[in-house]
């Protein structure tokens, strides 16, 4: 049996497109495998790889494949507008058979234990819902699903079978009324994990209804960074590199990631704006000013970790285990 294409979460592995697909207007499914037919690194539900592109450009993507299936994986790709370069780059330039340069997967959308699910999924925020779907229906625990969009041909999988049953309502903007958020969805209880990923407005619904939910039983991800009001932390503040044995000086205007890069201190990074996770960071002392769209409240309130790209302080000094 082949091995795995990577041992180490940390390094990047060179895969290779085997194939394209168009699965609705302007989103283009790629399926990833490794040139030299080992198998690629496991991966669970809610997972996003990093992609890197030969024009320089990194973005991320949700795993939509099958995570039983380690020969390739799937990714499902939407041509933006105004596009930064990812999706443009893949609509246009990209083609079967060229080189792209992956990150293991990273997991900030895990599927937790509950005795059931709801499912919300905006346009392309589909496509991490989908393992999580196959993984609940394994699991013999019963979900439900609305996957709404703006015009029928624009939602992807449609023909996928597990959004063929009667747990799953398609709301279609172009065809159905709005969907009353409040009124499908019902009142979780503290054994309901209710999943959602989509637009902006969509997730911030969500989070304003959650308010009257048992603590916790929201989960969100989002692809575009939460919007927040100026800083409420110190205006410049001091950050320990406990581990470098360094101390460097952030003032506003300038983030923890690009002061310590400054200084010499490499810190794996990508999004840079708060959503990907990659520069999750531990945080020895002091008290963060959470200012990204991937922890959860608990884990705000822990400040076991921040990310250093978009986050600051509170205080006048931080210690960091990096």
């Amino acid at each position: 049996m082949p091995q795995s294409a990577v041992d180490s979460p940390d390094l990047r592995l060179t895969l290779r497109v085997r194939a394209m697909r168009r699965e609705a207007r302007d989103v283009l499914s790629l399926e990833l495998d490794d040139p030299a037919g080992g198998l690629l690194p496991p991966w669970e539900p809610g997972a996003h790889i990093d992609l890197r592109f030969a024009n320089g450009v990194e973005r991320q993507y949700s795993l939509c494949s099958d995570p039983a299936d380690r020969t390739a994986w799937r990714v499902a790709i939407l041509a933006e507008s105004p596009s930064r370069g990812g999706s443009r780059y893949v609509h246009q330039t990209l083609r079967v058979g060229d080189l792209v340069t992956v990150s293991a997967p990273i997991n900030h959308f895990a599927l937790t234990p509950a005795a059931e699910y709801v499912f919300v999924a905006g346009g392309i925020g589909i496509t991490p819902i989908l393992p999580m779907l196959a993984e609940a229906t394994r699991r013999g625990i019963p979900w439900r699903l609305a996957y709404l969009g703006s015009l029928a041909e624009r939602m992807a999988f449609l023909d996928l079978p597990q959004l063929a049953g009667g747990d799953t309502l398609l709301v279609r903007g172009d065809l159905d009324t709005r969907l009353d958020l409040t009124a499908w969805i019902g009142s979780p209880t503290e054994q309901t994990g209710v999943y959602a990923c989509g637009p902006e407005r969509m997730l911030d619904a969500l989070e304003q209804l959650s308010l009257d939910w048992p603590r916790g039983a929201l989960h969100v991800e989002r692809f575009q960074a939460k919007t927040f009001g100026e800083s409420q932390g110190a205006d410049t503040f001091e950050v320990v590199a406990s581990r470098s044995d360094l101390v460097v000086s952030v003032d506003r205007g300038c983030s923890i990631l690009e002061m310590l890069e400054n200084a010499g201190i490499g810190v794996p990074s990508s999004c840079l704006e708060g959503v990907c996770g990659t520069c999750e960071t531990a945080v020895i002392d002091g008290a963060p000013e959470h200012r990204d769209s991937i922890l959860t409240p608990d884990e705000r309130e822990s400040n076991e970790t921040m990310m250093i790209c978009v986050s600051r302080s509170l205080g006048d000094r931080l210690v960091l285990d990096i």
